[in-house]
């Protein structure tokens, strides 16, 4: 019941969890573009899209114990 992953599986899933948060960043910043909102706007929803995702992936991934 106790054993942790591997630090390579770790890293692994990590990484998923980042690149994940890169692509909900691009979609956002993309969207934001396409609306033709100002500069500030696009970055602002793509740093809050980039923190939610994040948000959501490295608790999920704790809660089935792959990090």
């Amino acid at each position: 019941m106790g054993a942790s992953p591997q630090p390579a599986v770790t890293v692994a899933y990590a990484i998923v969890a980042v690149l994940l948060s890169v692509v909900a960043a691009l979609v956002a910043a993309l969207l934001g573009v396409e609306d033709r909102h100002g500069a500030t706007t696009v970055v602002r929803s793509a740093a809050l899209a980039f923190a939610g995702s994040m948000a959501i992936c490295i608790p999920a991934f704790t809660a089935v114990r792959l990090l």
